[in-house]
């Protein structure tokens, strides 16, 4: 998308946001140096928000109403949009992960997409009954070829014992995953650390989330069941940050995490 166009404001709300953003400037024939100093922002960042790449702030939202007498409107569109699920989260994650530098995720449940055998995908997506399954696994593995690229990510991944757990798609499927697991973890882009079951109770038990690096900064991304939420306040990712940190000070250091995956490999029934 050309960043001095506005997003499809039918795409979501916070999609919405920063189209009106933009549509109020220009019917007052305002820079985006006039919208930076009342929000006390750099020039830079209005163009993000107005590309959808940033979020308005609850402060910020009250300026903007205030300075062109909305009514209210970009506050009760903010509230909105924290509420809302996004239906094009899928979408959105993915562009930004297509180009993204560096990567942290932390799963306690699931192998985590990126990290999958076709086998291990297939069986998964089996169980929620997909309209058109092979297809689905072909993007899926798709997705994989950024590991693999000229200039890949630097992928940090944090996965708790549990997703070792449950044979998806029966024992040899499973020990062929983790086998998958221990190869991807010789890439000397990516880190793969394990959260033990004994490092007791901890802040993935919360549900596992992302945070992504791009040209315009860092943004996260918090799973959830047939869905999931963008964040891209400033705050709130360095939040999620702090929070894969934390974890990460629970996990096993690499070449442990490796023995692991292999032990529970050799002592698969």
């Amino acid at each position: 998308m050309n960043i001095n166009e506005p997003p499809d404001p039918q795409l979501n709300l916070w999609a919405t946001i920063a189209f009106f953003l933009r549509f109020h400037r220009l019917q007052h024939g305002q820079t985006g140096d006039t919208v930076a100093r009342w929000l006390n922002r750099s020039r830079s960042s209005i163009s993000r928000l107005e590309s959808g790449e940033s979020q308005l702030k609850e402060s910020e939202a009250a300026v903007l109403d205030a300075k062109w007498n909305t009514g209210g409107q970009f506050a009760i569109l903010l509230w909105f949009a924290r509420l809302g699920h996004d239906p094009n989260w899928n979408k959105n994650y993915l562009a930004f992960e297509e180009r993204s530098s560096e990567m942290r995720t932390y799963d306690g449940q699931l192998i985590p997409a990126l990290f999958q055998t076709p086998e291990y995908a297939r069986a998964l997506l089996l169980a929620g009954r997909p309209k058109n399954l092979e297809k689905t696994v072909e993007a899926r593995m798709a997705r994989q070829t950024i590991l693999h690229r000229p200039d890949p990510p630097e992928v940090w991944v944090l996965l708790a014992e549990t997703v070792l757990g449950p044979h998806v798609g029966g024992p040899s499927v499973m020990r062929e995953q983790i086998a998958h697991l221990v190869r991807l973890s010789q890439l000397p882009n990516v880190i793969l650390r394990i959260v033990p079951n004994n490092a007791g109770a901890n802040e993935g038990l919360d549900g596992p989330f992302k945070v992504l690096k791009v040209k315009e900064g860092e943004i996260g991304y918090l799973v959830a069941p047939n869905g999931g939420r963008l964040e891209l306040d400033a705050e709130e990712v360095a939040g999620l940050r702090n929070r894969f940190d934390r974890i990460g000070a629970m996990a096993l250091p690499v070449e442990l995490s490796r023995a692991l995956l292999e032990d529970t490999m050799e002592h698969m029934s």
